[in-house]
């Protein structure tokens, strides 16, 4: 297997995607410690600061073998990640990868959710060529699935007693994302 491409930068009016770092750690740790933001994630609240320090060199293993992308968000003129980004499962023969997203809850209700999630849609759609985008959000997250379907993406179906991490059972609203349909929405 050929080396997986370069983790991008991706700049918008606001903030910026970089590639996810060792020197993230402690704030990667304060985003997924807080109960407000993991209260949706397949996996609970992180306890130990070690976990992000476990997370960080799992998605480097992960890299190694199979291509994705872990951004940490930061605003322009600082360098310290206030969210996350990542395209993962991506299938380039199948012309398909998943989305997911994450953001410090004092930023909330600000429009940088949809400004990151548009980068890395652009960058899915534009540079990887993918064909379609799934996003996989915990249907009770109605902020997040606006995002999504103001991003565009649709609602194919939920799926029901899904698990998360910690044994306990959601349901999770499965949405895509075409490449016609966001270049169309793109356009319009």
């Amino acid at each position: 297997m050929t080396a997986a491409p370069p983790v991008p930068i991706l700049a918008g009016p606001r903030l910026r995607l970089r590639a996810l770092a060792e020197r993230d750690v402690d704030a990667l740790f304060a985003l997924h410690s807080d109960e407000r933001v993991m209260r949706y994630w397949s996996f609970p609240a992180w306890t130990e600061r070690r976990q992000a320090v476990e997370h960080i060199a799992r998605l480097a293993r992960e890299r190694a073998v199979a291509e994705s992308y872990a951004w940490v968000a930061t605003l322009h003129g600082e360098d310290r990640a206030v969210g996350t980004c990542s395209l993962y499962a991506i299938r380039r023969e199948r012309a398909r990868g998943v989305v997911g997203y994450s953001l410090a809850p004092a930023l909330w209700g600000r429009g940088l959710g949809a400004e990151m999630l548009g980068l890395a849609l652009d960058f899915a759609f534009g540079a990887l060529r993918l064909r379609r985008i799934e996003a996989d959000v915990d249907a009770r997250n109605l902020a997040s699935c606006r995002l999504a379907e103001r991003a565009g993406f649709v609602r194919e179906r939920v799926l029901c007693e899904r698990a998360r991490g910690d044994g306990s059972l959601r349901q999770t609203a499965l949405y895509a994302l075409r490449r016609r349909d966001y270049a169309a929405a793109s356009n319009g």
